[in-house]
């Protein structure tokens, strides 16, 4: 069934068609969990995409309080499809927050901000569609255990894959990546083709549109499977289904995958460089004939990018865990500048085609921690208020990082450390995702209350099992 133009009688038959017993409405929190509610398809009718299916708020992170929680859940037709895991036939939909007694959306929906990024960018006149292409990367794990109380906490993981487990006695026939050195093998040492591809099958399937897949990096199952760039809300649409399908497949292979950004010390972390591109209907804006083959507009928008990246930072690397992958010397392209090919700048642009339309900037900070509604939102607002200001991204950084000399590695300002940092950041700099009513003041102190209680407070507050192994005898 063609998403173009699909209208609530589409689905209806479509669900008759397919003999669809069930009803699977999905919608995303504040930081970016995606929640789920079913129902008999018979309660699914034409009238009920106008009036909704009312839930309960309340206990949604980041929404509303209890005296104002009733929501109504609105599906989008063009989302619909079927799920690839379900026993029992199920329909499913990505759904808009509603008010119930203003009608209007509600503030804290992530979906809401997407669409209103897109309208912005529409009503600005400076181009009317952003394209994002986003390449998340996650871990294959075989066995996970942690826990925090008041006399312990640890964590333990374990994957066959993992090259600690060479020494094992039994069971072991060798053959596991060397820490980064992941990248790209071919089996036996990558263990996990035809379990990557079990997955991209599935997306594809549910109407992904996917461009490869690769090991990683890191050892223990580090892998990256690639999409191909959509719309703004489309592309986020997409990340959502993306990590349900890889989450399903390898928990159908009794493996557990996470999207942490660093759940392994000394190894590469997680990442989501975020290729995003502006046009006006065919026309390619970021195409040009200056630096890297990029036009006037492009450079404005990285220096948008690069202008805004620390306050971005609490948005796009939203979690702790997030700076343990961020941090200067490593892996990580914590460098405010830009570049045509090095990776350790935080803007690159990539090389493989000269063609006008692949034309693109890759912001490389973002990990898939992220809630990719807001990440997208707030990346296209910095980059179009670069442009509108025609903000100068500075001189690229084309040298080896390792080659600069300690006064002009200080020219380069560099990405927050913590995500206090970060949440400070964005406390002092947020007036460009104000504009459109994009981004709401009461959105953005609802998130950086919610991260600052929840997560960064909630790990300060807690001894650190290495804590133990410095001080215990000082």
């Amino acid at each position: 069934m063609s998403t173009a133009g699909r209208t609530p009688k589409d689905v209806l038959e479509y669900a008759k068609k397919h003999d669809v017993k069930q009803l699977d409405l999905r919608f995303t929190d504040l930081p970016g969990l995606q929640q789920h509610i079913s129902y008999p398809i018979s309660q699914l009718k034409e009238d009920t995409f106008e009036e909704g299916f009312g839930i309960d708020g309340s206990s949604i992170r980041g929404w509303a309080a209890i005296n104002e929680s009733d929501m109504l859940l609105i599906p989008d037709p063009a989302t619909a499809m079927i799920d690839p895991f379900y026993e029992t036939r199920t329909l499913v939909m990505v759904c808009d927050v509603i008010d119930p007694i203003t009608r209007q959306h509600y503030d804290r929906d992530p979906r809401w901000i997407a669409q209103k990024a897109e309208l912005y960018l529409k009503n600005s006149g400076l181009a009317d569609t952003a394209y994002f292409g986003a390449e998340a990367e996650f871990f294959i794990f075989d066995n996970v255990r942690f826990d925090q109380n008041a006399h312990s906490g640890y964590y333990f993981i374990d994957a066959e894959e993992g090259r600690w487990n060479s020494g094992r006695e039994n069971n072991n026939l060798g053959y596991r990546p060397r820490f980064k050195e992941g990248y790209f093998p071919v089996p036996p040492t990558d263990h996990y083709q035809d379990l990557r591809a079990e997955m991209v099958e599935t997306m594809i399937k549910v109407g992904l549109d996917i461009e490869c897949h690769h090991h990683e990096v890191a050892t223990a199952g580090q892998c990256e499977i690639d999409q191909r760039f959509d719309t703004l809300l489309k592309s986020a649409d997409n990340m959502m289904m993306y990590k349900y399908v890889i989450r399903n497949v390898a928990y159908q292979y009794g493996k557990s995958v996470t999207f942490m950004p660093k759940p392994l010390f000394g190894d590469n972390g997680s990442g989501m460089h975020t290729h995003q591109s502006l046009w006006n209907g065919k026309t390619p804006l970021f195409a040009g004939d200056m630096y890297a083959g990029l036009s006037q507009m492009a450079l404005w928008y990285i220096g948008g990018l690069l202008k805004h990246a620390r306050a971005l930072s609490a948005i796009i690397a939203p979690t702790t865990n997030s700076y343990k992958r961020l941090v200067p010397g490593y892996e990580a392209p914590v460098n405010l500048a830009y570049s045509r090919r090095n990776r350790s700048a935080a803007v690159r642009i990539p090389m493989y085609s000269a063609s006008p339309k692949a034309k693109r900037v890759e912001f490389r900070p973002p990990d898939p921690s992220a809630n990719p509604y807001l990440a997208f939102a707030a990346m296209m607002m910095a980059g179009l208020d670069g442009v509108l200001n025609k903000t100068d991204p500075g001189e690229s950084l084309d040298k080896d990082i390792y080659d600069l000399t300690p006064e002009e590695m200080k020219a380069v300002p560099s990405m927050p450390s913590s995500l206090e940092e970060a949440l400070s950041c964005l406390e002092d700099d947020h007036a460009f995702l104000l504009k459109g009513d994009v981004f709401s003041e009461e959105l953005l102190e609802t998130f950086i209350g919610y991260k600052r209680k929840s997560e960064a407070d909630a790990i300060r507050l807690r001894p650190h099992p290495y804590e133990f192994a410095l001080y215990y005898d000082i």
